[in-house]
């Protein structure tokens, strides 16, 4: 890929706006309980002979289980932070699991907000409409933090880093599970290439992280006991769900006689390349990575 069409489709993904990312997520939320019933707007971890390889959900629970393990935050009268919510799925696992915790989630869809929240109620969480990348939390004061395939919406920006970062207590853990490149944009194949810019285009995401300078960009942020483990085996029978869900979708709608959406349309896109850059395991990778304040 030449230098000058690189710097194009960089400059095409740049306009991916604070407005789309809530656009994206005010329309396309309903489209996740197709997904997952207890809306959780994520993939999954799969470990034979305990998740079902059939029930999406059994395996999408099992990764909200294993964030919340690394976390390892007293399960009483303590406060965790995630950064990026959705409509509270990993929250309502997390208040299920340890009623004694309080979830503070933060999302920029005013829809997350008011429907997430009443899912939510006479429980220990809540919801607010802020960017993961400027909260009000107080400096040292989060006793943990996650952020669930939602950093990737900012590119894996160093300013998100830092303010999960500046929010957490001394020795409290920064955990986050999400997908990246393998090497520069400027050196994926041509397929890759094409499913990295399509993906991008359909999740309303400003790219992808290096996974070989994430470590340095966090150690440099002032995190220590960096862990990173590849878990794409693990990620990949969820992602083969896709395909499934996606036909499925289509055919509910056509059953109920509803029309899609545009940006459900970009949504189901988004999903299936997500699935196509996932087979090309020399270039991506989901990763969870565990770091110390």
């Amino acid at each position: 890929m030449t230098t000058l069409s690189l710097l194009h489709k960089l400059k095409l993904r740049k306009t991916t706006t604070k407005d789309k990312i809530i656009r994206f997520y005010d329309e396309a939320t309903e489209d996740y309980e197709f997904w997952s019933k207890d809306f959780n707007m994520h993939f999954g971890y799969y470990i034979p002979f305990k998740t079902n390889l059939f029930k999406r959900d059994s395996m999408l629970n099992e990764m909200n289980k294993q964030v919340f393990d690394r976390l390892d935050v007293s399960k009483k009268n303590t406060i965790v932070a995630d950064l990026g919510c959705g409509i509270g799925g990993a929250i309502r696992y997390g208040l299920r699991k340890y009623p004694l915790l309080h979830i503070i989630g933060v999302t920029l869809s005013s829809f997350q907000v008011k429907e997430g929240n009443k899912r939510l109620k006479k429980m220990n969480g809540l919801i607010l409409e802020e960017n993961y990348m400027q909260t009000s939390f107080k400096t040292n004061s989060i006793h943990g933090a996650y952020a669930i395939e939602s950093f990737c919406h900012s590119g894996h920006d160093t300013k998100a880093l830092q303010e999960a970062y500046r929010i957490l207590k001394p020795k409290a853990r920064l955990v986050i599970a999400d997908a990246f490149i393998k090497k520069d944009e400027n050196k994926l194949c041509l397929g890759s290439s094409h499913c990295y810019e399509k993906l991008c285009e359909g999740w309303s995401l400003e790219g992808l992280g290096n996974i070989h300078q994430i470590e340095k960009k966090l150690k440099q942020i002032g995190f220590k006991n960096v862990v990173i483990e590849d878990i794409s085996f693990r990620v990949a029978p969820s992602v083969l769900h896709v395909p499934f869900a996606i036909l499925g979708f289509i055919f509910q709608k056509l059953c109920n006689k509803e029309n899609l959406k545009p940006q459900s349309w970009k949504n189901l896109k988004g999903s299936l390349y997500a699935l196509l850059s996932g087979l090309h395991i020399r270039d991506f990778g989901y990763y969870l990575i565990t770091a110390e304040k």
